[in-house]
């Protein structure tokens, strides 16, 4: 990609962000981040660790400062679903890259993540994935360069469909 630009995924859990930011990152001969295993890898801990034992605003402090060191090119980064809380992260990576939201409906969510209270999402203490879904929605758009709608496509057609939304943009 020419000016080394970093290709940074945002969506909800379950939406593809890392599985096809590999397949992307192959065919474009790129780098792959995961920023979730990056936050455990440095904590040593697992995200529902973190989330059960110093709750969900710790889980998301650690994710921002994760995020805002990142310092690197030509690479696709996935980031954790709760990333766009932190405008001073999204600022960072969208200094660097060009944002894609990979967009499913809250349906499709449900169906790929199952029980979600074991997957490490931050979520305040008894909200709903409903309420969840809606309020990160507001700011995948806020932040998105590309969208990129998930339903119905393959893994190497969502691939297909974020090279050749950011083609023109790159």
């Amino acid at each position: 990609m020419k000016g080394h630009k970093n290709l940074v995924f945002i969506g909800m859990p379950g939406s593809g962000k890392s599985t096809v930011g590999v397949l992307v990152a192959k065919r474009l001969g790129l780098g792959f981040v995961d920023t979730d295993l990056e936050i455990q890898q440095q904590t040593g801990r697992t995200l529902q660790d973190i989330v059960d034992q110093d709750g969900y605003l710790a889980l998301r402090k650690i994710e921002e400062a994760v995020l805002c060191a990142l310092n690197l090119q030509s690479q696709v980064i996935s980031t954790g679903g709760s990333a766009v809380y932190s405008d001073v992260a999204m600022q960072h990576l969208k200094h660097g890259g060009l944002v894609v939201f990979l967009d499913i409906p809250l349906s499709v969510v449900r169906q790929r993540i199952g029980d979600y209270s074991l997957r490490g999402i931050s979520r305040r203490p008894g909200q709903s994935l409903e309420d969840l879904f809606t309020e990160r929605l507001a700011l995948y758009r806020r932040y998105a360069d590309v969208t990129v709608q998930g339903q119905g496509l393959s893994q190497d057609e969502v691939c297909q469909a974020v090279i050749d939304g950011v083609s023109h943009l790159v």
